[in-house]
């Protein structure tokens, strides 16, 4: 009988537990069922064939430094292939985890391999031997595919500073390839 008056003095005074708790079981299901298909989607993205394709190529790559080897490949026809093989990377954070800060940094790593992988005489391949980018992108990608949020963090706070990054190496592209060239044709008429 004391009970139930005073759960009565409780509901009269505003202070009834029961829905409360009930909102509480409603909001703890609610965050399981959304941390759920949030894992069922990590799963789904990394089991994907674009992904599988990411890792091996990282791992050959920068891992088995086929990466400076390719690049030994006359005419600019190493630093094409290897850039080629970067495409993956770059249709998976635009496309698959479609974040713009996460492309601009995975552009920006691919850009500056191939920078570094352009400058003649075997210089660029030394550089390419220390320069991992394709293990860097796999770190960026599955950070974010894992919700690492030191990693979402920086590359958010870094998305327009690597904008303009971009601009920069693709322009230093430019001048390393015509150097280049113009060095070829200099070599070429001294024979």
């Amino acid at each position: 009988m004391e009970s139930s008056r005073r759960q009565q003095a409780q509901v009269d005074l505003g202070m009834d537990f029961k829905k409360e708790d009930e909102k509480r079981q409603a909001a703890l299901a609610k965050e399981q069922a959304r941390a759920s298909a949030k894992e069922a989607k990590r799963k789904e993205m990394m089991s994907m064939t674009s992904y599988r394709c990411m890792s091996a190529t990282a791992k050959y790559m920068d891992k088995w430094c086929l990466d400076p080897v390719i690049g030994l490949l006359p005419f600019g026809i190493g630093d094409t292939l290897s850039s080629v093989l970067a495409l993956p990377f770059i249709y998976y954070s635009l496309c698959v985890v479609k974040s713009i800060p996460l492309t601009l940094a995975v552009i920006y790593n691919v850009l500056k391999d191939i920078l570094l992988g352009a400058i003649p005489f075997f210089i660029g391949d030394i550089f390419d031997f220390f320069h991992r980018s394709y293990l860097e992108n796999l770190r960026l990608i599955t950070g974010y595919i894992n919700d690492d949020k030191e990693i979402i963090k920086t590359v958010n706070q870094k998305a327009f500073k690597t904008a303009i990054l971009i601009a920069l190496v693709c322009w230093l592209i430019y001048l390393v390839i015509s150097w280049a060239i113009s060095l070829g044709h200099w070599i070429g008429s001294l024979f």
